[in-house]
């Protein structure tokens, strides 16, 4: 068989040799005639791998490889300004987890948090007296609060008007309009019973067998001179008595009178009664508006858009409660983790802010430091849950929480990277120091939310959008083989949320039943064999026995 194929093989090689041009030509016939009949099919029709949105939970998280370290340290620092008035700790001290370990002035915060819940307080007085009926002592209510609220704009006025006339009555004294007088000077008795502020001129004059004087600026009047009587000055409430050897020289009374010692004090007052008349005409203002409409609803019945307007105010109040406790927290610093305290910076009494470290706590557990870039980091904050795996061991999954993030950079071949340090919440002998770790901070979760895979979703220049079916196609739809549609999918606008490395979350245009696409197939070509050439299948020994 050997040495018939060989003969054969010797035949064709020399028939190949004579007949170069004929043995070519059928060459080319046999090499086109297997092209067609193995050449792809490239009228194939598209596939579609077809799935349906989810509803579920969406887990946002940024990912990053570091290291583990042996020791943890930080510096505390507070995130407000303001003065320490607490230190509880001292260097060398072990702190549990949540200890108090410097406190802030904290009483503006604590006034908010107050403030916010007396807010929030009224805020659900209000929608309760707008879902409940009409009642009598409601109505009371309001006209007292009408009323009290009028009642304290005048109030001040009185104060005011009481402020003002201490003020006009500082010690009041006639003084001589020339600096060159040696009289000695009136004596002025009584209460000015005036408003305006200016000054009365009084000026001593003889008249037949008798002294008299008239009076200018403020009023307009005329009197007697005597020394042992005090006399009215008009209708200003004021009483003058002259000295025993008055004659004609001028005598000015100032009101106020500038230079009395009570002067500044009885200013002051009158100023602050000033500015507290305009706080309460303000808050009264306020209350009367209010309590007016209130009333007004009481007594008209109540409109379903002022209930969900109250309802709005009530979760604003929350917010703000919120808020404000939250910036209360910021005066109180507490143990990040269990430690000890390797310094203690703050003195009582110091301004402490956020670029000022009170002191410093360090601990012994392992910790994950996790070099992110500036575009991920800004996503971190100190608090967040982590999911942390170790390359050298593989079965351990572990979980922990952020408790600092690097405020400033460090550079390197141009990149600048931030350190974020990790605690464990369960220790693990098995991890040790040096070793690498791999760790995924959850930034976001957003629960029961519509989801599709991401690569369902596409963009254009009108935004978002993903392709569609508005029926199911036939089996198989899924996995990576798909499934042949007469037509072709539909773009359908969609608005998505979050997202991380699988899926998206779509906030509008698409529901459970919608058809989505998540992967169109091209038709595959079927690859081929290389059809031996003719001339080399004879390229063995020659007719002549040559290599």
């Amino acid at each position: 068989m050997k040495n018939t194929l060989l003969n054969i093989k010797t035949k064709l090689s020399i028939f190949i040799t004579n007949h170069k041009k004929t043995s070519m030509l059928i060459a080319l016939v046999i090499l086109g005639g297997g092209y067609y009949i193995l050449k792809p099919n490239t009228t194939a029709a598209l596939r579609y791998v077809t799935t349906n949105p989810t509803q579920g939970t969406l887990v946002s998280s940024i990912s990053g490889t570091g290291q583990m370290s042996a020791e943890t340290q930080i510096d505390l620092k507070p995130r407000v300004s303001s003065t320490v008035t607490h230190i509880y700790v001292k260097t060398g001290d072990t702190v549990k987890k949540g200890a108090m370990l410097f406190t802030l002035d904290a009483r503006d915060a604590q006034k908010a948090v107050r403030n916010a819940q007396t807010d929030l307080a009224t805020a659900k007085l209000n929608l309760q007296k707008l879902q409940e009926p009409p009642k009598i002592l409601a109505v009371i209510q309001a006209q007292n609060a009408i009323e009290q609220a009028q009642q304290a704009k005048k109030d001040a006025d009185l104060v005011v008007q009481t402020a003002h006339q201490a003020l006009l009555n500082s010690n009041i004294a006639a003084i001589p309009d020339s600096t060159s007088s040696v009289e000695t000077p009136p004596t002025i008795s009584g209460s000015y019973t005036g408003n305006d502020e200016g000054q009365l001129k009084i000026t001593v004059y003889q008249a037949g067998n008798g002294g008299y004087f008239g009076v200018s600026g403020l009023v307009e009047a005329t009197g007697t001179v005597s020394s042992t009587t005090a006399q009215p000055i008009g209708n200003t409430g004021l009483y003058i008595k002259f000295a025993s050897n008055a004659s004609q020289t001028v005598w000015d009374i100032n009101l106020p009178n500038k230079q009395s010692t009570s002067y500044i004090s009885n200013y002051n007052a009158y100023q602050t009664a000033l500015q507290n008349q305009a706080k309460t005409i303000s808050s009264s203002d306020d209350t009367i508006a209010e309590q007016t409409a209130q009333l007004k609803q009481l007594t008209d019945g109540t409109d379903p858009l002022d209930i969900q307007t109250a309802q709005l105010s009530v979760t604003q109040k929350e917010n703000a409660l919120l808020d404000a406790q939250q910036t209360l927290s910021d005066y109180y610093i507490t143990a990040p983790f269990d430690g000890v305290i390797a310094t203690v910076n703050a003195q009582l009494g110091q301004q402490g802010s956020s670029g000022t470290a009170l002191g410093t706590i360090i601990t012994k557990d392992e910790t994950a430091v996790i070099p992110l870039n500036e575009v991920d980091v800004s996503k971190v904050k100190v608090g967040e849950k982590a999911t942390l795996t170790f390359d050298a061991i593989a079965d351990l999954s572990i979980t922990g929480e952020v408790v600092s993030v690097d405020a400033v950079g460090t550079v390197s071949s141009g990149v600048v990277n931030y350190n974020v340090k990790i605690t464990l919440d369960t220790p693990d002998d098995r991890i040790k120091s040096g070793m690498s770790v791999n760790a995924s901070i959850i930034t976001n979760v957003a629960q029961d939310v519509l989801t599709v895979p991401n690569s369902a979703v596409k963009t254009n220049s009108q935004g978002s959008y993903v392709e569609v079916f508005d029926t199911k196609l036939p089996d198989p739809a899924t996995g990576t083989i798909g499934s042949v549609s007469s037509t072709s999918p539909r773009k359908q606008t969609v608005t998505t949320g979050l997202t991380n490395d699988t899926d998206t979350q779509i906030l509008s245009g698409i529901d459970t039943n919608t058809i989505v696409v998540t992967k169109t197939i091209n038709p595959s070509t079927t690859a081929t064999k290389a059809t031996p050439s003719l001339l080399s299948s004879v390229g063995g020994k020659n007719p002549a026995g040559g290599r």
